[in-house]
């Protein structure tokens, strides 16, 4: 799979211990430039962190994608703190991570990723909200992203059981503007400006609820 360097393919968006994270393809198997990611996402890209999104099972041209937009600074870098390992505790963002990784490393590490297996996170959430959003994804989202947001393909993103902190402040990107989005995604970010903030927390809270 070779990274097109043409346009911007948008990322949507997109689970963890307790999880079993074996894989045909094992930490050892993965390729140097992933040691630069470990600090944030963990181990075959699945963390506790919040904040931060579980990676491993996104397809590949899902990564790509992202890694492209980061690097390209196409995507909001927000300054964050290395999680663990020998630079824990300083400050770095997706775009100069990104600004480092040549096409090859960028190649390998989608390919590596989308070999893992996606861990959902368990979070606290709003069963009421929940019951309103399945239904508001099943109308707006379930087309592209779909059943219960767990498909594995394309630019859609796997959403499901992801952090529900990150679902919010990406759904957010995306309504104002700050996530570049592709003809496809064009009706996603129409959906997003039609929708309240409430309608959009509860498709949230549905996603979060999404744990196995």
């Amino acid at each position: 799979m070779k990274i097109k360097l043409t346009g911007y393919a948008a990322l949507a968006g997109a689970a963890l211990f307790g999880l079993s994270l074996a894989t045909a393809a094992t930490a050892a198997d993965a390729p140097k430039a992933a040691e630069t990611c470990v600090g944030c996402h963990g181990e075959a890209g699945a963390n506790t962190e919040l904040d931060v999104p579980n990676i491993g099972g996104y397809s590949a041209d899902y990564m790509s994608s992202a890694l492209l937009n980061f690097k390209n600074k196409a995507r909001p870098c927000t300054d964050t703190e290395v999680r663990s390992g020998s630079q824990k505790g300083t400050k770095t963002n997706m775009c100069q991570i990104a600004g480092k990784l040549s096409d090859s490393d960028m190649n390998q590490l989608a390919e590596y990723y989308a070999e893992q297996p996606f861990a959902r996170k368990p979070q606290q959430f709003d069963a009421a909200l929940a019951e309103k959003g399945k239904g508001l994804f099943a109308g707006r989202c379930q087309d592209c992203h779909g059943d219960r947001g767990t498909l594995q393909a394309d630019n859609a993103g796997i959403i499901g059981g992801q952090k529900m902190a990150y679902l919010s402040k990406q759904l957010k990107d995306f309504k104002e503007g700050k996530r570049p989005y592709n003809e496809k995604q064009k009706r996603m970010k129409q959906k997003l400006d039609a929708a309240t903030d409430d309608e959009i927390k509860a498709i949230v809270n549905y996603l979060g609820s999404i744990q196995e």
